[in-house]
């Protein structure tokens, strides 16, 4: 058994679930559904097209991280 990672965020109407490793997402109206429907896709991902030969569930870090609210910039970078 794999294991893999999932981010599930609050959509407008439904929660959003993606598989980092995989780029594979999907969608419910409770976290749970968008979980299971996750698994399900992730499960025919990898049915139609296979895991990634350079594949290991150790590649994935996952980290939260904050920044400055920032205004608009006043000044043009060049």
């Amino acid at each position: 058994m794999k294991s893999f990672t999932a981010i599930i965020k609050k959509g407008e109407k439904q929660f959003v679930a993606l598989c980092t490793e995989l780029d594979v997402a999907s969608q419910g109206y409770t976290v749970e559904e968008a979980l299971k429907n996750l698994k399900e896709a992730v499960e025919l991902y990898i049915e139609e097209i296979g895991l990634p030969e350079e594949f290991s569930s150790n590649d994935t870090i996952v980290v939260n991280f904050g920044v400055e609210h920032i205004g608009k910039t006043t000044s043009i970078v060049r």
